[in-house]
């Protein structure tokens, strides 16, 4: 039998009733130890989703981040484009993605610290 569908592994983590080939599938996971790691990864994130409550949430930063952010676009907007336009791509394309990594950052940093 070729390897379980994630679907399906995702069907039997969630306990879900299952079609008529789920003792196939089961048989299946049994002998193979990469489609059990992967329904054990999977039972994990269902586990953890369904212990999560809502003061786990993630809150809205605070106001200061909201208006640092629109007065540091509209710096940048205003001033004057003096690059030639290749120059421009490649510098807005690390301007993105030190913005993603500021971002990613932060996330990491208030989960860690929480609310």
């Amino acid at each position: 039998m070729p390897h379980v569908e994630p679907a399906h592994l995702m069907e039997l983590a969630l306990g879900n009733d299952v079609s008529s080939d789920a003792p196939g599938a089961l048989r299946h996971i049994a002998a193979c130890n990469r489609c059990r790691e992967e329904l054990s990864q999977i039972r994990r994130v269902v586990v953890s989703a369904r212990d999560v409550e809502e003061s786990d949430l993630p809150t809205a930063p605070p106001e200061r981040v909201g208006q640092r952010i629109t007065q540091q676009l509209s710096a940048a907007s205003a001033e004057p484009h003096r690059t030639r336009r290749s120059t421009n791509r490649h510098g807005r394309t690390i301007r993105y993605a030190l913005g993603l990594l500021v971002g990613i950052a932060f996330i990491w940093w208030w989960s860690r610290t929480g609310p």
